[in-house]
């Protein structure tokens, strides 16, 4: 039989350990299993706005269950049968964005959660989570193992922050600033000065009440400074725009410079 295996993602946010991730979005095992070893801390599957679905979502999984980095999903939506699926797939932390309310908080920790503390099916017969009821004591460690990181991007959800960082069962909290920087009235401007004053207060309030702060941000000073404000795991880029301005800055290199020499023909591949 195996034994349940441990959330380092969750134990790490207790520990109070930095954590540098990247959005995976790209949506195949292949591209995935390419991050493997890439030395980030964590890797974001994400269910919202990536090309995914069930399916590709534990086939990314299992790419990338040998290697170090730890495993968040984020979920499309707050579809209890859905986040069941997750579970049952294999993911022990899930992000789960446009969280407003307390309520939607607590709604979210139960549907994470076996009964009686909450309303996750029990189908481990046919979840990888368990592998197949190999996992011997999996009903007795499973809901400790589970990690909820709720996003905030609304100004709806920073005015219900502070009751909803008190709900139990909630392990962190996230801050998008894209969203945010929408529902404030700057959409395409996360970088306005009202919207980073914004993300430096939620920080520092999700700080205060003693839950793990996250934020996206791909700049480094901007990353830095979130991370002295309290901010404990962060993603830093995103696969698709890391592939593509890649290979925009290579191919404008080329042919700003001519063709290459000759000469260094096949030196690269």
């Amino acid at each position: 039989m195996l034994h349940m295996p441990i959330n380092t993602f969750k134990q790490a946010l207790e520990q109070g350990e930095t954590q540098i991730g990247l959005f995976v979005g790209l949506g195949h095992g292949y591209g995935a299993e390419l991050l493997g070893s890439s030395g980030f801390d964590w890797l974001l599957i994400d269910g919202e706005h990536g090309p995914n679905d069930l399916r590709s979502i534990i086939a990314q999984m299992q790419a990338l269950a040998p290697h170090p980095e730890r495993l968040v999903v984020r979920t499309a939506d707050h579809n209890p049968a859905a986040i069941k699926q997750l579970l049952d797939g294999g993911a022990q932390t899930l992000m789960v964005p446009m969280v407003e309310s307390a309520a939607q908080a607590h709604a979210l920790v139960r549907a994470m959660r076996y009964p009686p503390h909450g309303i996750r099916g029990v189908g481990t017969a046919m979840a990888r989570a368990a592998h197949w009821n190999a996992v011997s004591d999996y009903f007795a460690q499973a809901d400790a193992q589970m990690c909820l990181i709720a996003q905030i991007e609304s100004v709806e959800g920073l005015a219900q922050l502070d009751a909803i960082v008190q709900v139990p069962g909630v392990d962190a909290v996230f801050i998008g600033p894209s969203d945010l920087a929408a529902s404030m009235g700057y959409l395409g401007q996360p970088g306005h000065r009202a919207v980073k004053t914004a993300v430096e207060e939620a920080i520092a309030r999700i700080a205060a009440a003693g839950k793990a702060a996250g934020v996206f941000s791909a700049d480094l000073a901007l990353a830095a400074h979130y991370q002295a404000l309290g901010a404990r795991f962060l993603l830093v880029g995103v696969d698709a725009l890391l592939l593509r301005n890649a290979a925009v800055a290579l191919a404008g290199k080329f042919k700003q410079a001519g063709s290459p020499d000759a000469s260094g023909v096949g030196a690269a591949y």
